[in-house]
């Protein structure tokens, strides 16, 4: 039988939860995405097919790969939501005659629509904090992203 281990065992302080930045960003990004989730609810979208409509209505009709570049996902998650999203009609995949291993995805009428009513959610979600709180706290994840992505 193994002991369980003991409270406060942890010396070492920056071992305790709280000091990891691995968890703040966990815990800070299942919060946001839990604010988003009844507002997209009303668009019947979840957070990731919310996401794959915003590059397609920033950037037109899309390859798979550029979105999963775009949105950092690998096809094998990307798949599942664009098939979901093309299921809804607010989507249409088609193999490209070029190059048929890849697929351009675009919007249909609906998906089209849909950005209009979508238009409301960055107002929504944005109330939490002050334009120059949000706008710095992009600026500081888009800098701890590039530093991280440089290590590899």
């Amino acid at each position: 039988m193994t002991d369980l281990p003991q409270a406060g065992l942890a010396e070492d302080a920056s071992l305790a939860l709280e000091d990891q930045l691995c968890f703040a960003l966990y815990a800070a990004s299942r919060a946001m995405t839990a604010r988003y989730r009844p507002v997209l609810d009303e668009l019947g979208l979840t957070y990731p097919q919310y996401l794959v409509m915003i590059v397609l209505w920033d950037d037109g009709t899309s390859t798979v790969s550029h979105i999963g570049e775009r949105l950092r996902l690998d096809s094998g998650t990307l798949s599942p939501l664009l098939k979901r999203l093309e299921a809804r009609e607010l989507i249409r995949r088609a193999r490209r005659t070029d190059d048929e291993r890849s697929v351009d995805i675009s919007l249909t009428d609906a998906g089209l629509a849909l950005r209009d009513r979508a238009q409301f959610v960055p107002q929504r979600i944005s109330r939490l904090l002050s334009d120059i709180d949000i706008s710095r706290l992009r600026g500081q994840l888009r800098t701890l992203e590039n530093r991280l992505a440089d290590l590899t």
